[in-house]
Order: structure tokens, then sequence, then C-alpha cells
């Protein structure tokens, strides 16, 4: 392993194939909580089943106590855009738009992923949304190419996003103060990804950096405010959000999606 540059964390291939087990166990508890997800299921019987699917793989939730947190996942229902932590007396209904951020540690090593789901029937705007952020998600991991430079990705995002706005008619926030982040031998490293701003700046992007691209959209407002537990961060103005999220390397072939399920 080395590092180069701000402090940035380079991996070797061998270092990235050990990412690559982490991802694929995030990606099964994902898997999971996505066909266990439906109306009269909580989010604590959720995280419960995230948490035993992962150790079932000898790998460690990386939520998980992390400065505190409670849960294996996080389980952000409808208005809750990030860091909902799953409880008992959440339970789901019918249209509820549910987001799941799930981390494991594996050999040392850090996956992270998140996903959208539909609980039910939901609206065509709230289908839309999720589409547009998984969209966008998709566009930055593109630009994950080594001597792209960070930002690349952020342009990439917000580009998605305002495509997807003429295509779908309507105005998406893209959540302010929020973003990815590099990963590796920690769940949180330097740098910072924006999910938004001009290209062309920020550090090279190098073979051997992980990067979480994860951005977050809501139906309105782009501010977000955090409840008194702590953690659960909320839209102002109630509307509801999606967040999508792959934790990806700079390869000499493009990008790699650690986080990727497995082919079929």
């Amino acid at each position: 392993m080395l590092k180069r540059g701000r402090g940035i964390e380079l991996k070797t291939r061998g270092e990235l194939e050990a990412m690559r087990a982490a991802g694929l166990v995030v990606a099964r508890a994902l898997a999971a909580v996505g066909a266990a997800a439906r109306p009269g299921v909580s989010t604590l019987e959720l995280d419960e089943l995230a948490e035993q699917t992962i150790r079932d793989a000898k790998a460690v939730p990386s939520f998980k106590g992390y400065h505190g947190f409670p849960g294996s996942i996080c389980a952000s229902v409808n208005e809750q855009v990030v860091h909902g932590i799953p409880n008992r007396a959440q339970v789901l209904a019918e249209g509820d738009l549910l987001s799941v951020d799930c981390g494991a540690i594996l050999e040392g090593w850090h996956g992270d992923s998140a996903v959208t789901l539909a609980i039910g029937a939901i609206t065509q705007a709230e289908q839309e949304l999720s589409d547009a952020t998984r969209a966008s998600m998709w566009a930055g991991i593109e630009q994950v190419r080594a001597d792209n430079r960070l930002t690349d990705i952020s342009f990439a995002i917000e580009s998605s996003v305002i495509s997807s706005e003429e295509k779908d008619g309507r105005t998406y926030g893209i959540v302010d103060g929020y973003g990815g982040h590099g990963i590796g031998s920690q769940m949180h490293m330097e740098p910072f990804l924006p999910n938004m701003g001009k290209p062309g700046k920020g550090p090279r992007l190098r073979v051997g950096m992980a990067l979480a691209v994860e951005p977050m959209l809501t139906l309105g407002t782009d501010r977000t405010e955090e409840l008194s537990d702590g953690w659960t961060v909320i839209t102002t103005d109630g509307t509801r959000a999606a967040h999508w999220e792959h934790t990806v390397a700079v390869t000499e072939d493009g990008p790699w999606v650690l986080t990727a399920p497995e082919e079929s």
C-alpha cells in the first residue's frame, strides 16, 4: 500500500482484490435486505438480517459502533436522507421509499454501498427520483479513470441530474454538504468527493485509488437538518430523498465497481 499526495491511499492489485471480497459481502447483505424489505417489516429486522449476512461471511459490519452508531445499516425512510437508525418502531408501510447504506470490513478492507428501495407501489415522481439518483451515480462512476481530476466525477454527477430534470420535467435537490469519499483500509478517507462542481479540479486520479461514489437527491430542497438522535438527516421541507452508492477502484482498464453484485 502506498500513499501519495494529500494522504490519498493507493492500493496494489492484491489489495483491491481484497476490497472486492469485502464489496461482495456488502452486495450480498444489500440483496438480502432488498428481498426482505416489504410492508410490515421493521428497519431493525432488516438491520439484523444484514448483520447476520455480514458475519456469516466472516466479515464485520463497518457501521456498527462507528462513532457510536448503533446499527449495521443506515435505514433512511422517505424524508430521511442518510444515517437513519434502524429500530423496531420504524415499520415499513406501502408506498415508503427506503434508502439502505451498508458497509463491511473483511480482513482489514472496507466495502460501502447504498441502494434505494420501493416498498410496494410508489409514485412516478418517487421512482423517477430514485432512477435519477442511480443514473447520476453511474455517470460519476464512468469518470473514475486514471488521469481524470476528482471533480470530473462531481461534474458528471451534476450533469446527469440536470439531464434527468429535463427528461422528468422537475427539479431535484442535490443534497448540500454530503458526498462521496476515499475508502480502503478505513471507511472514510481522503479525498472528499462533492456531488456537484466544475470539472478539472482536485487531485488527479491514479491507479490504485478507491472512491465511494454516492449521490443523494431529493424531490425538493437541497437543505437538510439532523434530528435530536445525533444521526438521522432529513430534508428541511419534508420531501422524499434517494441515495445510491458504490465503491469504485481506479484501474488501468477503467472503473472497477468493487461492490457490484456477482454476475449471475
